[in-house]
């Protein structure tokens, strides 16, 4: 188990030395990030029936309908768009259209009167029928801006309690790094902006602190013995000591990653594609932005980094 976590061995690293390329690169990302949050709430982005409204339909067959026939059906009929969800066990499909890929008639009842021609040997019911305005959407759209807000500070406070208040900033500030890097990553290539790809973004929070935290406890702990070293030695160093437990969680998190994406259907495809590229940047961010911006904290504001 020891060789195994000690995948890269021993090194010595001058990440502080790199930190100017880091912080321009970064620079990017968030720029992109910023000109993403800036889209969505203008609308101009690829967002789910969530935020731009749209109908949901859910419908209950006697017998299994392939997902990718209903499919062509649905886009034989100028519903080409339409998501398409599976619940296999109790032969049931969900459909969602957007607003704007909406036609003139009612969505819902154009989606029945489809199924109906062309799966005329498959009886099915109308299990639920959601109708999504935008008055709805920019609620939604708020909603989820106030629990990513709520998240940083929620995470400002917890490291600050945790080791001080510099940190819980450095912390704060790298993962919202991390979740406007992946929100531009997915406006940049297009991709559906949805309440679950907010439910990844979330969920990234959580694993970036968590992996923050960590080479911030070795920092924390080596300021309390090296009094004479520089602190860019002791961040340096700290680093250095947890690369290799770094790169092993991330791994095996990315492995995993890597499985659902390929396997585990269309559904959560974009889940678990926010959810790799944040391992990659979350990895990268505690590394690169987090620590850095310790040595970038004011001299003399509140306690001694050297305690």
């Amino acid at each position: 188990m020891a060789g195994f976590m000690e995948i890269v061995g021993k090194t010595n690293i001058d990440f502080m030395g790199k930190r100017r390329y880091a912080f321009a690169f970064s620079g990017l990302l968030i720029a992109l990030g910023v000109l993403a949050v800036i889209q969505i709430g203008r609308g101009a982005a690829n967002l789910g029936i969530d935020f731009a409204g749209g109908t949901a339909v859910q419908l209950k067959f006697e017998q299994p309908v392939r997902i990718d026939a209903a499919r062509e059906a649905l886009s034989r009929h100028g519903l080409e768009d339409a998501e398409l969800q599976e619940f296999a066990q109790d032969n049931k499909l969900l459909i969602r259209v957007k607003k704007q890929t909406a036609i003139q008639e009612k969505v819902a009842d154009r989606i029945v009167q489809v199924f109906a021609q062309e799966f005329p040997r498959v009886p099915f019911v109308v299990d639920s029928t959601t109708e999504i305005g935008p008055t709805i959407g920019k609620k939604l759209q708020r909603d989820a801006l106030t629990a990513i807000t709520f998240a940083m500070l929620g995470i400002i406070f917890y490291i600050a309690i945790r080791f001080e208040f510099r940190f819980g900033v450095a912390a704060a500030i790298a993962t919202l790094h991390d979740v406007l890097a992946v929100l531009g990553v997915f406006y940049l290539l297009d991709k559906e902006v949805s309440l679950l790809i907010v439910t990844a973004l979330l969920t990234l929070a959580g694993y970036s602190l968590t992996d923050t935290v960590v080479v911030f406890d070795r920092i924390r702990e080596n300021l309390r013995f090296r009094h004479k070293d520089s602190l860019e030695a002791v961040i340096n160093g700290g680093i250095n000591q947890v690369l290799s437990r770094t790169l092993v969680v991330s791994l095996t998190v990315v492995l995993v990653l890597v499985a659902l994406f390929f396997f585990g259907g269309e559904v959560i495809h974009d889940f678990s594609f926010a959810l790799l590229m944040g391992v990659f940047i979350g990895t990268y961010s505690s590394i690169f932005v987090a620590s850095p911006l310790l040595v970038l904290w004011p001299k003399g504001g509140g306690r001694s980094m050297k305690q």
